[in-house]
Order: structure tokens, then sequence, then C-alpha cells
């Protein structure tokens, strides 16, 4: 049986950001949101050529080659922000997060780093299957603080793990199986920190076609404050 992914993607600058660091990139294979991140546009650049690198893989390929193919491109765009940034200093703090999906017929490498998000609905059941690197997730992790407390905690954006250029790339990658009927959402934090996941589940559910449930998400993210800019991909 052929597998063939529906898609929908939308941005906002949301409520509160003069401009928009997000990008992002929904193709018949390939999925992928990036969270900028340094301002005075480097964000913006930052995110853009993560979501470039990562363009070109929208294509056929064969299962066994999708890790490293996906890994191969995080690299490069890591390398270039590394030029980028050896040439001008004064962008030295821009970097970016990326959560991206490829696929081959049934299998999907999943690729995360940073605070993105990428979720699942299948049968019924709605769950988180990316693991957020920042510094509250690791303190939820240790039993220091619990969810309740990360979602409003101080420091709940900083980062432990981004593409900055300045460190190795170090993604988390896995092959996962798609089924027939599997509901994707990718997201930057700018709805996963607004709208809860109850909600998030709720609208997944009961919005048939993507093109309206991503409508949907960023209104409610809108509705919340709008606090950064949004961005998420529904598949």
């Amino acid at each position: 049986m052929t597998l063939a992914l529906r898609y929908a993607v939308r941005s906002d600058v949301g409520l509160l950001r003069e401009g928009n660091e997000d990008s992002a990139y929904a193709g018949p294979r390939l999925l992928a949101v990036a969270d900028g991140m340094g301002g005075h546009a480097a964000g913006e650049v930052a995110s853009a050529v993560a979501i470039a690198a990562l363009a070109d893989l929208d294509d056929e390929m064969p299962a066994s080659e999708l890790k490293i193919a996906i890994s191969t491109a995080v690299a490069h765009a890591n390398q270039i922000l590394h030029d980028m940034v050896n040439a001008d200093p004064s962008i030295g703090g821009m970097g970016t997060t990326l959560t991206a999906m490829l696929w081959s017929g049934s299998k999907v490498a999943l690729c995360h780093i940073g605070d993105s998000r990428a979720y699942l609905l299948s049968g019924g059941q709605f769950r988180q299957i990316t693991h957020d690197h920042t510094l509250v997730q690791s303190l939820v992790d240790d039993g220091r603080i619990s969810p309740d407390e990360a979602a409003t905690h101080p420091q709940r954006s900083l980062l432990l793990r981004a593409l900055d250029g300045t460190s190795e790339a170090e993604p988390d990658l896995s092959i996962r199986e798609a089924h027939l009927g599997d509901r994707y959402l990718l997201c930057s934090d700018g709805l996963s920190g607004v709208v809860s996941e109850e909600t998030l589940h709720r609208t997944l559910a009961a919005v048939d076609e993507p093109e309206d449930a991503v409508l949907q998400l960023v209104e409610l993210a809108i509705r919340g404050g709008g606090p950064d800019n949004i961005t998420c991909i529904v598949a």
C-alpha cells in the first residue's frame, strides 16, 4: 500500500513581535519547522538557512538513506551558519531550532533540535514525539520541577541545543513507521507554548482538512495572546 501526505502550513507573526523569525517547509515527502533566534533579522536568516538546506531532500529516496540524508543536510546548514558568523561576528548570537520529518513509503525519519515540536495523533491517541532541548525540560526530567511548573518557568525558552554554527549539530534522529490515518503536527513554541496539549488534541481530532486545522490552530494562539511567532504544519 502506498501512503501519501495531505498537508498544510501556516505562519503568523503573532501580536507582539515586529518580524517573523520562523521558517517552514511542507511538501510531499518533507515537513520542517525552524524557529530562529538572535534578533536584528539574524534569527530569520538562521531559520531560513536550515529550511533551505533541507528543501532539496523533498524527493524520492530509499528508506535506508533517510537518516544519513537528513543528518548530512543539518550538518551542512550548521556549517553555513558557522561560515556566516565567522564572516560577520555581529550575528554571533543567532541560531535556530529545527524539527523535520522525511518520508520514504511508510518509513519516516524524524530530526529534532531545540524546542519546536512534533506531535502524533494515531488511533485516537495524541502525544508529543519530540523531546525539548531546554533547561526546564532537563529539570522536569531530573524530577526537580513539575511539567506544570515548567509551563510558567521564567527560563522556559532557554535552549540547551540549537543549530547556531558555533557547536556541533546534535539533533535527535530516529526512524518511525507511518500508518494510514496518522496525523502529524509540527510547530514552533509560539503555538505549543500558548495552546494546551488538550486543545491541540481536540482541534486535530475535530478538524478534518489540514488547511482548516492550521488556520484554527494559529487563531487559537493569537487568542491566547500571540506572544511569539506562530508556525504550524498539519499533515
